[in-house]
């Protein structure tokens, strides 16, 4: 199974406390790890977390630093355990002038060391934009010169950041938000949506497991007439 989840509400639950919005990024390391312990406890092989998008670059000069360091940080605070765990850690994004060397670098430490692993794949969707990946793909297309009449959906598919990571059968959005925001947009076209109303460092496993109970409610029909 493939869950896939737009980590949503860091800011309004700081400014909920008096807290600076950067709190907010702080407290959700704890609900990510207990999301990443849930959908291991439950056998989930597969989960996507949108981590920070192309159009996260717009938001005020200091978050977008602190989310830099966080994110450097976090990986080196928890790549160990991570591995320890059986999780294969991934990225998928454009890796382009704006991302820190530094950052870069921890990312492909963590990717390196825990790349025979195979409990889990952990995708952190960072500096991810799903129409950036289809812009990305087309490139590559195009750069390899494909000729149009040789162009499909699986062509497309296998010049994705990851052609191997399968679409989700599950996208789960925190805070109350019913948007899809630009993410995994190619990969999302039969996914079953779940929004929930809890701010996402006040979630935990348990939410985990309530949305997986009701996607395995729902009956998918990919376009097929119900039987």
């Amino acid at each position: 199974m493939h869950v896939a989840c737009v980590m949503d509400g860091n800011g309004r639950w700081a400014s909920q406390r008096g807290l600076p919005r950067t709190e907010g990024h702080g407290a959700g390391e704890e609900a990510l790890m207990d999301v990443v312990e849930g959908a291991l406890e439950i056998g989930v092989g597969w989960l996507t977390m949108f981590a920070f998008s192309t159009e996260n670059w717009r938001r005020p000069a200091d978050e977008v630093r602190y989310l830099m360091n966080f994110n450097e940080s976090l990986l080196a605070r928890r790549r160990d355990e991570l591995n320890d765990k059986g999780v294969r850690i991934r990225f998928a994004g454009r890796r382009d002038w704006r991302v820190p060397r530094r950052v870069l670098r921890r990312m492909d430490e963590s990717s390196d060391m825990t790349l025979s692993n195979r409990r889990m794949t952990l995708t952190m969707a960072f500096n991810y934009g799903g129409r950036a990946e289809i812009v990305d793909a087309v490139r590559k297309l195009v750069a390899e010169g494909v000729r149009p009449d040789k162009i499909d959906e699986r062509t497309i598919r296998a010049h994705l950041y990851f052609p191997d990571q399968p679409d989700p059968d599950l996208v789960i959005r925190t805070s109350g938000e019913y948007r899809i925001s630009n993410f995994l947009l190619w990969q999302l076209a039969y996914s079953e949506l779940v929004f929930t109303d809890v701010l996402w460092p006040d979630f935990r496993r348990e939410d985990l497991f309530e949305a997986v109970a009701e996607f395995q409610r729902r009956e998918r029909r990919y376009g097929r007439v119900h039987g």
